[in-house]
């Protein structure tokens, strides 16, 4: 497979990074990485329109050229259905160069001492509703976590608009069940948040509600013990409230995990 500089993210502890993550297909879908320019401005357009509508321009930060980036395309037609970013770090020791340490407080994650990924910008074509892109992806996923030993995933699940009290259900289910191990917990460091957990620590969910209202990102990620921030961030540039959430691979419980890496050979 070629994979162009621009591809690979060169971690000061790593003299020879290498990148493997093969191409998976699944049905009409198939991930891969992207191997040249034009892939990454693809997939900056595709983010553009999901993030922020059809007339949107490209969305696009410094972190593109430091990270690799997933592409799901449709096998029929060739078009790019979904994708997503990865910031590959050695150890926690690397977590302020991740983008989620701009918005929260990260420093009880320096301790964690295996490999980390930090995903971003997932986002899905917003013509497209095939449960299988999601699942193509979250193969691809799993294919380049097993392929390097990653001890943790994380990254930043939004939820649209910045009105914390249409979520009041899914927060407070955030609150009840999936708060972030004390060990772990990220601490406020954007002036603008809404410290969930602190406001409906006695407010009882309605799950089906609070599941429904769940973004597809984070649902997935809870479905396989991940957990999250105690407060979400306002972020009026991308119009969303977004909680950090992180997931131990090892915590993943078996079933999940067989099912996971069965996509990921198929």
């Amino acid at each position: 497979m070629k994979v162009t500089p621009i591809d690979i993210l060169c971690s000061p502890s790593a003299k020879t990074p290498e990148v493997t993550m093969p191409r998976l297909t699944k049905g009409r879908y198939a991930a891969r990485l992207a191997e040249s320019p034009a892939d990454i401005a693809a997939c900056q357009r595709l983010r553009g329109l999901a993030f922020h509508g059809p007339d949107a321009p490209p969305d696009a930060d410094a972190f593109d050229a430091a990270c690799l980036h997933v592409m799901v395309t449709d096998t029929g037609d060739g078009a790019l259905v979904g994708c997503f970013r990865l910031l590959p770090l050695a150890t926690g020791a690397e977590i302020a160069r991740s983008y989620s340490a701009q918005f929260y407080e990260l420093s009880a994650l320096r301790e964690f001492d295996k490999p980390m990924v930090e995903l971003g910008r997932f986002c899905l074509h917003p013509d497209r509703h095939d449960p299988d892109i999601l699942r193509v992806a979250w193969g691809a996923m799993t294919a380049y976590v097993d392929a390097h030993g990653v001890g943790m995933l994380f990254g930043c699940s939004s939820f649209q608009g910045t009105d914390g009290e249409l979520y009041r259900d899914a927060f407070a289910l955030l609150t009840e069940r999936h708060l972030a191990p004390s060990r772990w917990l990220p601490r406020v460091k954007s002036p603008r948040v809404f410290p969930f957990a602190q406001g409906l620590a006695r407010v009882k969910p309605d799950f089906k509600r609070a599941m429904r209202a769940m973004p597809p990102l984070l649902r997935t990620y809870l479905l396989m013990g991940g957990w999250v921030s105690d407060h979400a961030v306002v972020d009026r540039e991308m119009n969303t409230l977004h909680v950090f959430t992180g997931l131990e691979i090892g915590a993943i419980p078996p079933a999940r995990a067989r099912l996971l890496r069965a996509t990921a050979a198929a």
